[in-house]
């Protein structure tokens, strides 16, 4: 069903008050062409992060156009020296994160560094910084470069799409050579094509996915 830009934003709105990690921030909200731009203050990287997984969520958005500042309250400012060893205790006592992964820390920015051989890994050391109390955002810059070369890792993601209940898999097209991956198509929302992406990543030899998905609605 086609919705405009009043009713987009409108949802939007809603999906940011229907979420209880992002409820209480106060958080603008504009829509032009199906893209929501996100503006004002929050009290943490993680809100930020939520409100913008929420947004995301939302049928007829297109993009995301993030705007919002992080401004930490007093109790939740901590130096950038002990933002660093909490980053290193929790990446330390991840399950998922090896300990190839290095960090440093600038003004409450966390860069995460170093070499992984899944995506899964990469996305979980993110996620484990990203809660930590006085950090204002995080930059991923870890490589993902699999230890060994699997050939039909086009064939593989394939029937990986098409086993996925959220993905019309017909409308999307594989490309695969040398490790890197570029998905092309058409998919109904972001949520589908986050689905696409992760179909991709989960292929044992993937080093990098090009997603040239367009959302259509």
């Amino acid at each position: 069903m086609f919705k405009n830009d009043s009713q987009i934003q409108r949802d939007v709105m809603e999906e940011l008050r229907w979420d209880p990690s992002v409820a209480r921030a106060e958080i603008g909200v504009a829509v032009k062409d199906g893209v929501a731009t996100l503006s004002g203050q929050v009290g943490s990287y993680a809100v930020k992060f939520a409100a913008t997984k929420a947004a995301e969520r939302v049928a007829g958005i297109k993009a995301v156009a993030e705007e919002i500042v992080v401004q930490l309250p007093g109790t939740f400012v901590r130096t950038d020296t002990d933002i660093a060893h909490a980053v290193v205790e929790a990446l330390m006592w991840h399950s998922e994160v090896p300990d190839t992964v290095k960090s440093r820390v600038n003004d409450g920015w966390v860069y995460l560094d170093g070499e992984v051989p899944w995506q899964y890994q990469k996305a979980s050391a993110e996620r484990v910084v990203r809660y930590l109390r006085g950090v204002k955002g995080v930059s991923n810059l870890i490589m993902v470069k699999p230890s060994i070369s699997v050939p039909d890792v086009t064939r593989r993601i394939e029937s990986a799409l098409k086993r996925s209940a959220e993905v019309d898999s017909k409308n999307i097209v594989v490309q695969a050579m040398d490790g890197s991956v570029v998905l092309r198509g058409k998919v109904r929302s972001w949520a589908e094509r986050d689905d696409a992406q992760r179909a991709a990543w989960s292929a044992p030899g993937v080093t990098k996915v090009d997603d040239q998905l367009v959302i259509q609605v």
